[in-house]
């Protein structure tokens, strides 16, 4: 594997396309944008506005949570641009991936590199300016993780998973201390269902996407699950687990939260239940999609039992 922090100076070609590219002005800003993977932190600030919300306390301080916002974007767009810098050679290798910037030779290396790192270097200097010093390490720890820990591991262990989920889960408590200066024992309920939520979520991608992950040389799913049974009832068992952890604040929350709380999980376990009955890629990508819906809902309804 090349060492990510390598910069090529030649302009990357990729291999399933046959020319390269030249765009004009509004097309390179477009792929700039790109490489932020604007719909993935989409996720990232509705997760981290939940944390900001719920790790107030008294009134919500608007601007507060503006700059929260605005500071956590960059970083994860930098966060965004960097994984793909590091993944250039092998997103070309997929067909979801090859039209990204970097692989089809749209963006130069350079380029890529130091967007990424500007971007992420200003959002942990503004966090640590506008908001405080636990907001921007909890950012750039997140940064680290995911570049250093989960992207490589990609390519040696379905493992990467689980190891990619910390960072995954991390804008729950980049909100929670931003609001409050630390991370109190409920954030780390938060932080659970968060960590939880995405095995189902991006296992039911790896199956969408097998054959992809296994032309690029990406281990996101083990070996010796051919049939896919074991990544199904891993789906069905991490779901049933992030079903009964939203339950637990059912004691103090009352019957509405249960009911509300039962309802969206049963949503979820539909569709995960007849995905466990067949490896069709239809329905794992029906599990993707309630997984995007159920997760909102639930973060709607712990916000509305604060």
């Amino acid at each position: 594997m090349e060492p990510w922090f390598s910069i090529n100076m030649a302009t990357s070609v990729n291999p399933l396309s046959h020319s390269i590219v030249r765009p004009g002005l509004k097309a390179k800003v477009r792929d700039y944008y790109t490489l932020t993977k604007p719909e993935v932190n989409l996720l990232i600030l509705m997760t981290t506005s939940a944390g900001y919300y719920l790790g107030t306390h008294g009134s919500l301080n608007f601007v507060g949570l503006v700059n929260t916002l605005l500071g956590t974007l960059l970083v994860a767009s930098g966060t965004a641009t960097l994984n793909q810098w590091m993944e250039r050679v092998w997103d070309g290798k997929m067909r979801r991936t090859a039209s990204r910037p970097l692989p089809s030779g749209r963006l130069s290396m350079p380029e890529a590199f130091w967007f990424g790192c500007i971007l992420s270097t200003i959002g942990g200097l503004y966090l640590a300016v506008m908001i405080n010093p636990l907001a921007a390490f909890l950012a750039i720890s997140t940064l680290l993780s995911y570049l250093i820990v989960y992207t490589p591991l990609k390519r040696k262990t379905p493992l990467c998973t689980l190891l990619g989920a910390i960072p995954g889960a991390m804008p729950t408590l980049i909100g929670w201390g931003a609001a409050s200066g630390h991370i109190d024992p409920a954030a780390w309920f938060l932080f659970a269902i968060l960590f939880l939520w995405q095995f189902p979520h991006f296992l039911a991608i790896a199956l969408m996407y097998q054959d992809d992950y296994d032309r690029a040389g990406y281990r996101m799913l083990p070996r010796f699950d051919v049939d896919a049974r074991f990544t199904r009832a891993e789906i069905l068992g991490f779901s049933v687990v992030l079903v009964l952890v939203t339950l637990l604040p059912t004691i103090h929350a009352g019957f509405p939260y249960l009911a509300a709380m039962l309802s969206s999980g049963a949503f979820l376990l539909y569709h995960v239940v007849r995905l466990t009955k067949s490896a069709s890629k239809t329905l794992a990508s029906r599990v993707v999609h309630a997984s995007v819906i159920y997760l909102p809902v639930v973060l709607v309804i712990i916000a509305w039992k604060r």
